[in-house]
């Protein structure tokens, strides 16, 4: 009867049981979650106006936004964020032709707009602190001070996220995935930008006009 010898294990193979190479992640899936992403930032950003509205009128007897407000100042600021993500749309093209330096260029020009956005908005906390209008002089400085400072540190967040991409791009190049973090991060700098004009207009315009 044949008997059948079990096959020889070749020493030198090594058994796999996960593979090693890295591969990116599916674009679509990406920018799914981040339409998610953005979609639950937006509901912060709506529970954070919905108080501000309820409290805005609050004053404790202290001062209201006409007494605060400085709107030239505010009006450069909303300016710098605003030309801000037109200099990131303009290194956007410039990603589709393929040229770094102009991208680099662009993405360094849309930081140091976001740069000067903050350096206004931390100058006009230390203002308003050195003036006595602290978050805990009124239900309204609260809130104010709660709904600004968390759109700055979204803004500040983004300048740190643009930086890295700046390290990453002559690192890398233009590969997909360096492609679809640029696009997210374009998605982000805009909403940024939808969420100031809801600021700029509901809180300082309308705070000054209707008081």
């Amino acid at each position: 009867m044949a008997t059948h010898a079990p096959a020889a294990v070749n020493e030198t193979e090594t058994v796999r049981f996960f593979d090693i190479d890295e591969h990116g992640h599916a674009e679509g899936s990406t920018m799914l979650g981040f339409w998610v992403y953005l979609m639950s930032d937006s509901l912060i950003f709506a529970v954070l106006f919905a108080t501000y509205g309820v409290l805005s009128r609050n004053y404790a007897a202290g001062p209201s936004p006409a007494n605060l407000f400085d709107l030239p100042l505010i009006g450069l600021n909303t300016a710098m964020l605003l030309l801000s993500s037109i200099t990131y749309g303009l290194a956007m093209l410039e990603v589709e032709k393929r040229r770094m330096g102009l991208t680099l260029f662009w993405l360094a020009v849309t930081g140091l707009f976001g740069l000067g956005f903050l350096s206004i908005e931390l100058y006009e906390f230390s203002h308003l602190i050195h003036e006595g209008a602290t978050p805990q002089r009124s239900a309204f400085l609260s809130a104010f001070f709660t709904l600004v400072g968390t759109h700055g540190l979204h803004v500040t967040f983004g300048i740190i996220w643009l930086v890295t991409l700046m390290f990453q791009l002559p690192m890398h190049g233009f590969i997909p995935d360096n492609h679809r973090r640029l696009m997210c991060l374009g998605m982000f700098w805009h909403f940024l930008d939808v969420v100031w004009i809801g600021v700029f207009t509901y809180v300082y315009l309308m705070g000054v006009l209707l008081t």
